[in-house]
């Protein structure tokens, strides 16, 4: 296993290489790129040819690129255009609140797809199956802006009993713990926003999953043995239906981002996704290049730890 990820992180060097290529070459191939950016008409001449120096874009687009990759190797991105910070600076203020919504989002609709999923394969073709199936169409059907609107008008606007946006509410003076209680209360509505979005279309993957496994040879011989349904769908059945799960889940990362960057607008959450939001509007290209090159390692790490994952949960499955 240890040869097969240092393999593997060997040959994710290049992939990332030719991403952080493309990247490049992407931003500075947009209508209004970084050189329009940096034309001020309230310069003249000698004030733009300044400007390009100090952002390094007075030098050819391939030195350009390499600048940027070694520096990029040590954790500088460079300077903001509309802040002047650190793009750095920029990112580790908004990478916490991105990590923390996506993780805990992650976890819930991991949860509900594995248990919608079991439970729809063990009650196949009863009215549970088909409520569920509904469900999931609808789900499945459902964009991620509708659902958020549909989510803050019925719980914050109409019930009052969650905050719209943000992450905590503001003017108040909180002990730690009520602190920590008014953050989970924001955290809810985007929460259930970015996953559920997911659940509909992972139950059914989970269920499909689940009625194949119950079907096989080692399933018919447990239950010959007298085994209980209790110990032969969580010791024998769950964790070979789940497989496919992980490869979908490591494949849809993207997605996932996706629906993360357009559920943190939503709500007002300070997070990579309204960064990306903000900086697309503003032009603002050294932060956009480092999101988008950050995206691309993650989706590689991502696809990594499901692999890793095959072998933990199969112990058939061996890496030579």
């Amino acid at each position: 296993m240890g040869r097969y990820i240092i393999r593997r992180l060997l040959q994710a060097i290049p992939l990332l290489f030719l991403l952080s290529i493309a990247m490049f070459l992407l931003i500075h191939a947009m209508p209004g790129g970084p050189d329009e950016v940096l034309n001020n008409p309230n310069l003249d001449n000698a004030g733009q040819q300044a400007l390009r120096a100090e952002f390094g874009l007075d030098q050819p687009l391939y030195i350009q690129y390499f600048k940027w990759l070694g520096n990029s190797l040590v954790g500088n991105f460079g300077f903001s255009f509309s802040t002047h910070q650190r793009v750095s600076e920029i990112l580790a203020q908004r990478l916490p609140a991105t990590l923390q919504l996506f993780g805990v989002a992650l976890v819930v609709a991991l949860g509900l797809a594995i248990l919608l999923g079991v439970l729809s394969a063990v009650r196949q073709n009863t009215s549970v199956d088909y409520i569920l199936t509904v469900i999931s169409y609808f789900g499945i059907a459902l964009p991620a802006f509708i659902l958020g609107l549909f989510l803050q008008d019925i719980f914050a606007v109409q019930l009052h009993l969650l905050p719209v946006s943000g992450t905590t509410t503001l003017g108040v003076d909180f002990d730690p713990f009520n602190a920590f209680y008014d953050h989970f209360l924001h955290l809810i509505l985007p929460t259930l926003t970015l996953s559920l979005l997911f659940v509909a279309s992972w139950s059914r993957y989970m269920r499909s999953s689940t009625i194949e496994v119950l079907k096989q040879d080692y399933m018919r011989t447990a239950r010959a043995k007298g085994a209980s349904p209790v110990a032969m769908l969580f010791r024998h059945a769950l964790r070979n239906a789940v497989i496919p799960l992980i490869t979908v889940v490591a494949i849809e990362f993207g997605s996932i981002a996706g629906g993360a960057t357009i559920t943190e607008r939503i709500y007002a959450w300070p997070g990579m996704g309204s960064l990306f939001f903000y900086s697309l509007e503003v032009r603002d290209y050294p932060v956009l290049l480092a999101m988008l090159v950050l995206s691309g390692t993650f989706v590689i790490f991502f696809n990594l730890v499901a692999d890793v994952l095959y072998g933990i949960m199969d112990p058939r499955i061996r890496y030579s």
